[in-house]
């Protein structure tokens, strides 16, 4: 395929730069627990300095791949489909949320609701970065809300967040890994204070898988 062809095929969704894919159990938010197909597609200017695949921001690092493969692999090992990034929304993902419906699968998708939502999607979790917030469309179609807590001033952004998001998303407060000893006691109280909010803990990181 030559170059233009494929730059082409890239702003079409048919063609994804892929970071990685595995099968393993959803770690944080309302499906922890869950067994799921991770898809993480490379990409993102967002810039949160405490990410942990800062790896996944040059998009042009990873390989373009036909979404006819991702689906294959995907379907063959799981019935849910986890795609995230990266920033998934920077790239079209309707070409691929229709590949993997066709194939029967659920769809979850993790992001920070930098750009306009495309696809279609079973869940949708929002988690918004300071850096550059979300869209309203995202904001509208958000199923969840996870605000990762960094320090106390997160807690102000999480409940401006929270009025911006429709009103039927389940809300969710979440220690950043690095941070989670002095932040998870003032997220229980906060919680126990504030009962719209629940608490999720990156329980692969506990369990030390991917």
């Amino acid at each position: 395929m030559q170059k233009v062809d494929l730059q082409k095929e890239v702003a079409k969704g048919t063609v994804l730069p892929l970071m990685e894919e595995f099968y393993t159990i959803q770690g944080e938010g309302f499906h922890t627990g869950t067994a799921a197909y991770f898809i993480r597609v490379g990409g993102c200017d967002v810039g949160c300095h405490w990410c942990d695949v800062k790896e996944s921001w040059d998009a042009e690092l990873h390989p373009p791949t036909a979404i006819e493969e991702i689906v294959e692999r995907a379907s063959k090992a799981a019935n849910l489909a986890v795609v995230t990034g990266g920033e998934p929304l920077t790239w079209n993902m309707g070409p691929l949320t229709a590949a993997l419906k066709k194939a029967g699968m659920q769809l979850n998708m993790e992001t920070s609701g930098a750009y306009p939502l495309t696809g279609t999607w079973d869940w949708i979790c929002l988690s918004p970065k300071k850096t550059k917030l979300p869209v309203e469309s995202v904001y509208a179609a958000a199923h969840e809300l996870k605000v990762v807590i960094f320090n106390k001033h997160d807690f102000i952004f999480a409940e401006e967040q929270a009025a911006l998001t429709n009103d039927k998303a389940i809300l969710f407060l979440q220690p950043e890994w690095s941070k989670q000893e002095e932040m998870v006691p003032l997220i229980v109280e906060y919680v126990k204070n504030n009962p719209k909010w629940r608490i999720s803990l990156q329980t692969h990181k506990y369990l030390d898988i991917p």
